[in-house]
């Protein structure tokens, strides 16, 4: 199971670090509640399900790592 541990963004991209040191780098354009988001909202983020999946509770959002994989 992968498992995130950190999530930050640029001006056109999401990137998550996993817990194994890789990263995931995924166009913010593919979610449309964070392509709306201000920084502040993209910024507030928290880890659910132990790193299984990112929630950010200003946009009601939640992607989970296994879907990030497969895209």
């Amino acid at each position: 199971m992968f498992m995130a541990s950190e999530v930050w963004f640029d001006a056109y991209m999401m990137h998550v670090r996993l817990l194994d040191g890789r990263e995931i780098n995924v166009p913010i354009e593919w979610f449309p509640r964070l392509r709306g988001a201000t920084d502040e909202q993209r910024k507030n983020w928290r880890l659910i399900g132990k790193g299984i999946g990112i929630h950010w509770e200003d946009i009601d959002e939640d992607i989970s790592v296994a879907s990030l994989l497969k895209v």
